[in-house]
């Protein structure tokens, strides 16, 4: 109780710093790194994923995820969200440095892990048809979409972390000069309703439905392989 009613002042003490940065001006006439990175993850990166996910939601669904691989593979699914949506935030909300660069390297190479790991799984229960493999591979792509963009955009602090160049490491966790819109938030807030916490939970709840009925093993090794 008393951790709570610690953080909880904290969080109301951040949100109101950021409330009284100025606002971003997100004009297309804006080509400042800053602006770039910003417009780039809002209209490209955050539509692009979350389309990609419903897919491979709907790719889950057709090949009966709650009587296969079940709530094992449901779960990292979420991780895997997770993995990939933390970075994206945080570009859009904090200053792109050595730290957050270092934290959006370590957060790729953790969801690329990750991905070997699911797929290994889920070929092992269900069958993995090839759309459902490209589409693996338009998402394992798109935190290496945000990194590369990152890193090229702010190169001088990209090169810091490996001693190379002349500019020292910044590795604090700071927020940007400038916040977003009230209204981006909502369509960030809306796409990930929409595109992660709906169907995917949808499908969290059907496979824990389903834990106790008949499952049956759909992939590419039979259930009683050594």
């Amino acid at each position: 109780m008393s951790a709570k009613k610690l953080s909880l002042p904290a969080l109301e003490d951040i949100a109101a710093a950021y409330r009284s940065k100025p606002q971003i001006d997100l004009s297309l006439n804006k080509t400042d790194p800053e602006h770039a990175l910003t417009r780039y993850l809002l209209y490209y990166i955050m539509p692009l994923w979350m389309a990609a996910g419903l897919l491979d939601w709907y790719w889950h669904k057709d090949t009966d995820i709650e009587h296969t691989a079940g709530i094992e593979e449901s779960l990292i699914h979420l991780l895997m969200f997770t993995e990939v949506g933390a970075p994206i935030i945080m570009g859009l909300l904090l200053e792109i440095n050595a730290g957050l660069l270092s934290g959006m390297i370590g957060a790729f190479f953790v969801h690329e892990a990750t991905a070997f790991w699911v797929v290994a799984y889920a070929t092992d229960h269900r069958h993995v048809k090839p759309r459902e493999q490209h589409t693996h591979s338009f998402l394992e792509v798109l935190p290496f979409m945000v990194l590369a963009m990152a890193s090229c955009l702010h190169w001088d602090q990209f090169r810091s972390i490996f001693g190379i160049g002349d500019e020292k490491p910044d590795w604090k966790i700071k927020m940007k000069k400038k916040r977003l819109p009230g209204g981006y938030f909502l369509g960030i807030a809306g796409l990930i309703v929409g595109g992660i916490a709906i169907p995917y939970g949808n499908e969290l709840w059907r496979c824990w439905r389903a834990r106790d009925e008949n499952h049956f093993n759909g992939g590419c090794i039979p259930s009683d392989a050594s």
